[in-house]
């Protein structure tokens, strides 16, 4: 794992984790990042998208909940099994101590149940395991993006704050103290003396927390551990070689999914960069179609039918059922269905390391991107026998889909990854116009669209014909990032992937040497080096690598193939957790963190070598 890095704020000095540092707790409504230090340093309630509790991630003044030894200590964590809970076991001269996190669920929640109606409670149990471990609490709430100082007033349980936007209580078992918005406590462990904690939020006044012992905070732990589990156990979970590195990754992305509507988010998390000091921090905590789309592809490895199912429902309704001229479909909506998503930036947050600007909104939600109807038909029609016909109303929204790709398909965009160099012929939204209405004909019958289907197999066909010309470079031989240009891009890695061209066609074989050649940078993928439009640099991209993975391995180069998986699966954290990219220089991860696209691509990259090997007796696997 990547060092500490110190930085200094006025008198005193704060040391700022790396990214990698950080393991994700999640209720299926947000999610908080803990640091392998023991301190939750991000945290937004009641939604991903909530103004932050705690962004010490993002600047040292800016709020967290920290627990760990006072003196100097080792530290080492895991995910308790077949769960988002984080054990973090300190290792100290006096004795060893552990620390196990984690959202609470509604008590006795299980499976797709999971995060209804959820208590907003965050619970920390902290256990002896040898001799006797001293260990220092501190909980600075700050609210607002840090904006907020709340007052806090004690109670013979623990303490809760007074006025503000966010009502905190905090249950503890030991004495506490109170000073500059902060509550402190130091409190000391061993063997069968455990200490419990539970924070608890609320939008308006609450009771005072009730008096809380260890054994129910356990209690709260299990439940929750309890109801992971059950969510897996309700899915035929790929069961192959890559079983456990899979299963982790399908719980993340399960992490991702807001429950109350079905949306899926692209990360947790905010402005984390994609160079350290760099401008490239985006907000990333909104459901675009296409990470959302592609999530359910990975998800479908894992046949989690209840999630698509919720997934469109919400979707169809965020579109407003249908799209047309006045109302055009976004590439990205917040997790209730919310249109208006406007960039500001946070002038009073550094940034993680001085990454600078820290920005809330995202200013992409206007764009026009071609590939988001391709993106969810496609997704849409794997899960079309395990869904059954239908409603009425995402019939026409998906009918709507494909009209809209064959009526737009030769229009300009900003492409996939957002450019903001001014829109081209983008050959992502071409490939993926050329996807829906593949899919959209396929599933025309289901649909109740028999009568559009010669029409969209017309536009299709025009498609395939504009790609195979204006989309190939004779200079570079290969498939470029945009018509009538030479500039390559990993994205022409999908060709084969989504069934435009085998793997094993010339055209395709020599795009891959081609990516490799100039897009490779020690090892590991870069999206694109093109001109976009935005200042500063950035990593290798995580699920681009994975593309190639699943590109080498369809063309028959297997041995290739599973090297280059198991050199990105090696950059993932301790805990097994994949950023957005990777710096191939120091190893490092970069951006929003986790990133549900790289864990996609690592969930597609693993079944696909698999599934190229002949694995087909694996359940979980196809041949």
């Amino acid at each position: 794992m990547p060092h500490e890095h110190t930085i200094t704020t006025g008198e005193r000095v704060f040391t700022a984790l790396p990214i990698a540092a950080y393991g994700l707790l999640a209720d299926c409504n947000t999610a908080a990042l803990v640091g392998i230090n023991g301190s939750i340093d991000w945290l937004c309630l009641p939604r991903y998208d909530s103004p932050s509790l705690f962004a010490r991630i993002l600047d040292p003044d800016a709020g967290h909940w920290s627990i760990r030894p006072t003196g100097s200590y080792e530290a080492t964590r895991r995910y308790v099994p077949g769960t988002l809970l984080i054990e973090t076991t300190f290792s100290t001269v006096q004795g060893a101590a552990r620390l196990t996190d984690g959202f609470a669920f509604a008590e006795g929640q299980r499976g797709h149940e999971l995060g209804l109606d959820p208590p907003h409670e965050l619970v920390r149990l902290v256990e002896g395991l040898t001799g006797r471990v001293e260990l220092e609490l501190e909980l600075a709430p700050r609210p607002e993006y840090g904006l907020g100082r709340p007052l806090f007033r004690t109670t013979p349980a623990g303490a809760v704050t007074i006025g503000g936007p966010d009502r905190l209580a905090l249950a503890a078992g030991v004495p506490l103290a109170i000073g500059e918005a902060t509550v402190r406590a130091t409190f000391a462990v061993g063997p069968g003396d455990p200490q419990g904690f539970a924070l608890r939020w609320a939008a308006a006044e609450q009771p005072d927390p009730e008096p809380v012992v260890a054994d129910a905070v356990a209690a709260r732990l299990e439940d929750a551990a309890r109801g992971w589990r059950s969510w897996e156990d309700e899915h035929d979970i790929y069961e192959g070689p890559h079983r456990e590195l899979i299963r982790l990754s399908s719980r993340v992305l399960k992490g991702l999914t807001y429950r109350p509507t079905g949306a899926i988010v692209a990360a947790p998390t905010t402005s984390l960069p994609e160079t350290i000091g760099g401008g490239r921090n985006w907000d990333y905590r909104y459901s675009w179609i296409r990470d959302a789309s592609l999530t359910l592809d990975a998800l479908w490895i894992g046949t989690c039918s209840d999630e698509v199912d919720a997934f469109v429902s919400w979707m169809s309704g965020a579109a407003g059922g249908h799209i047309d001229e006045r109302r055009p479909l976004q590439i990205m909506y917040g997790v209730t269905g919310e249109r208006d998503l406007a960039e500001r930036e946070l002038q009073h947050l550094r940034g993680h390391r001085g990454s600078f600007p820290v920005r809330v909104g995202n200013g992409a939600s206007n764009q026009t991107q071609l590939d988001i109807f391709g993106e969810f038909l496609d997704a849409y029609s794997r899960y079309l026998e395990k869904l059954g016909d239908p409603s009425e109303e995402v019939a026409h929204f998906l009918v709507d889909l494909a009209d809209a790709a064959a009526a737009r398909w030769n229009e300009r965009g900003s492409g996939i990854w957002e450019a903001r160099a001014g829109p081209q012929h983008y050959l992502s939204g071409k490939l993926y116009c050329w996807v829906a209405l593949d899919r959209a004909v396929r599933i025309a019958s289901r649909i109740g669209a028999v009568e559009h289907a010669p029409r969209w197999a017309r536009e299709r066909d025009r498609i395939r014909d504009a790609i195979l010309t204006r989309g190939w470079s004779e200079k570079k031989r290969a498939f470029t990032q945009a018509f009538g240009v030479d500039d390559l891009d990993a994205v022409a890695l999908l060709i084969p992937l989504v069934g435009f061209l085998p793997a094993t066609d010339e055209r395709v074989l020599a795009t891959i040497e081609a990516v490799e050649r100039e897009l490779m940078q020690d090892g590991l993928l870069l999206r694109y080096r093109a001109e976009d439009g935005l200042a500063g640099e950035e990593g290798t991209f995580v699920i681009c690598s994975f593309w190639l993975v699943r590109a080498l391995a369809g063309s028959g180069q297997l041995e290739r193939a599973t090297e280059l998986f198991d050199r990105v699966v090696g950059y993932a954290n301790d805990l097994g957790l994949l950023a957005e990219e990777i710096d191939p220089g120091t190893g490092e991860l970069l951006g929003n963190f986790p990133q549900a696209f790289s864990h996609v691509g690592l969930i597609t990259a693993a079944w696909d070598l698999d599934r190229c090997r002949g694995l087909s007796a694996a359940e979980g696997v196809e041949s």
